[in-house]
């Protein structure tokens, strides 16, 4: 499959731009081809108006419409075949084993979505039917359900080219909820997107959806991303990435006339805790098992085990041994681009210079110009609970252990924690019983408490959680993994009084779509 560098404006190719960039092979630092054109703000505009004269037609298509649509997605992701993988490979150096099983989950999520469409339930239909004759006054009929709230920008992921990406769990929750998507490609994998791109429209052609209901735009620079949040006919933003980006993208949006919603999931530290009786029973394994969650994909997850948590013992100093020299024999990797690596690297320095922190593993000064070495650092609970700043993410394959001296410094620490994706508890049931508020303070913490587990592995679920208070996102209501999704782009609507005839069929009393609904308080179909 050729590719062409330039803008995907719906079903048209556009190059007004004159910046251009290539992307780059982070194994040697080589340009790759083609050369890309960043869009320019005419191509910006266009795109949004195109999605938002799609939105007049898309947004009432059936939800088998739709979901026939993410199915062939599906379909055309599968069609490209191993060029898409051995592309993602050479512009991000991940392994062709790894992207296979992100390609697997990318169509399982669009499968996810499309099982849901076809059931039909999630539009939350609610029917409280009328009672001309209470009194004093009569109750009218009162019906509710979701509808699309309009085109939405989406931001792909540099860590996850394919899940968290063009054809990710942003856009699809988005489709499926009825929104035209207009995505901003990440420079660090244009090559990917393009070929993910050009199969989602493929898809749209053969299911005949209108010119507009997904476009993708490239950029180097801010400028294009800006250029979209700031777009008065854009109704919601989805974003995965720094902090410092998805809150500049949160605040235009809110700085906006018409402010508008944004879920921007920014990362985390995901702390784990390893409670006494645990550590004493379970060490080797939890040296094993917290390694390979802290060096997998050389630390490049948002749900990275950055803190540790244990209290001062023999037991912890042992454990604590045997983990030093478990993360000092872990081979250095390649990361996905080189201002990842710099900043991971000025991250481990930075922690490293402050007095508070010992490094236990990693050398400093770093002198591969393309692998990075795995860190391990420590400090105490006392000077994280001092300076927060200590409990920071550093992006990448590091993790700080934290002692506490007792069970109360550990409560303390918990509740001194901000907002993250994650936290996982290990304890054996003597352990959980007897930390039980730490499980109570750690819930209002986090969007997904883990026992006994590691947070690496976001399974794709109805349940699933993938989100968190501030600042690990802007919405702790809401998840970008699962398909509670669909809700960041819809709202509630009442409809009252509505004759049969105008009513859409998910609120109609014969409930052609044979779906649950809750009538009258009770769910019923």
């Amino acid at each position: 499959m050729s590719l062409t560098g330039q803008q995907l404006i719906g079903y048209e190719y556009s190059q007004q731009g004159k910046q251009t960039f290539t992307g780059i092979n982070p194994r040697n630092n080589e340009a790759l081809s083609p050369i890309f054109h960043e869009a320019t703000k005419n191509e910006v505009d266009l795109a949004v108006h195109k999605a938002h004269e799609a939105f007049k037609t898309y947004r009432r298509l059936s939800d088998k419409q739709k979901a026939q649509f993410l199915e062939k997605i599906a379909e055309e992701i599968v069609e490209i075949g191993d060029v898409l993988l051995d592309t993602a490979s050479l512009e991000t150096a991940l392994p062709i084993t790894r992207l296979q099983g992100e390609r697997g989950r990318t169509v399982g999520q669009l499968q996810l979505f499309a099982n849901l469409l076809k059931e039909g339930s999630w539009v939350n239909a609610r029917i409280d039917l009328a009672q001309p004759d209470r009194t004093p006054l009569p109750k009218p009929d009162i019906r509710q359900m979701e509808v699309p709230l309009g085109p939405v920008a989406v931001f792909g992921a540099s860590n996850f080219p394919l899940a968290f990406s063009v054809a990710g769990g942003d856009t699809v929750s988005a489709l499926a909820a009825g929104c035209p998507v207009v995505f901003k490609a990440h420079p660090a994998h244009p090559a990917t997107c393009e070929l993910v791109a050009t199969a989602i429209l493929k898809a749209a052609k053969a299911c005949q959806l209108p010119d507009g209901v997904f476009s993708m735009v490239h950029g180097l620079t801010h400028e294009p991303g800006m250029a979209l949040v700031t777009h008065p006919l854009i109704q919601a933003v989805g974003f995965t990435g720094s902090f410092r980006g998805g809150k500049a993208i949160y605040d235009a949006a809110v700085r906006r006339n018409t402010p508008i919603p944004v879920y921007a999931e920014m990362g985390s530290t995901n702390p784990v805790f390893i409670l006494p009786e645990a550590l004493a029973q379970k060490k080797q394994n939890l040296v094993s098992g917290l390694t390979g969650s802290i060096t997998l994909g050389v630390g490049q997850f948002c749900t990275n085990p950055g803190v540790i948590v244990t209290e001062s013992s023999s037991e912890s100093e042992a454990f604590i041994e045997l983990l030093t020299s478990s993360v000092e024999s872990s081979p250095s990797g390649v990361m996905l681009t080189a201002v990842i690596k710099n900043t991971y690297q000025k991250g481990i320095e930075l922690l490293s210079m402050n007095p508070d922190v010992n490094v236990l593993a990693g050398s400093l000064p770093h002198t591969s110009d393309t692998e990075v070495s795995s860190y391990l650092l420590e400090t105490t609970a006392q000077a994280a609970i001092e300076n927060p700043a200590l409990l920071e993410e550093v992006f990448g394959p590091s993790s700080l252990h934290v002692q506490a001296q007792s069970k109360e410094e550990v409560l303390k620490l918990a509740e001194s924690l901000q907002g993250h994706l994650t936290t996982t508890i290990h304890g054996t049931e003597n352990d959980l019983r007897e930390y039980a508020e730490l499980i109570d303070i750690l819930t209002q913490k986090v969007g997904r408490l883990i026992i006994n587990g590691y947070p690496t592995g976001v399974e794709v679920t109805h349940a699933m959680t993938h989100g968190g208070p501030f600042p690990a996102t802007t919405d702790s209501r809401s998840t970008s993994v699962g398909t509670n999704a669909i809700y960041r782009f819809v709202r509630p609507v009442s409809f009252q009084d509505l004759p049969q005839f105008l009513l859409p069929e998910a609120l109609q009393d014969s409930n052609p779509l044979s779906i649950w609904r809750m009538v009258n308080g009770e769910y019923k179909k």
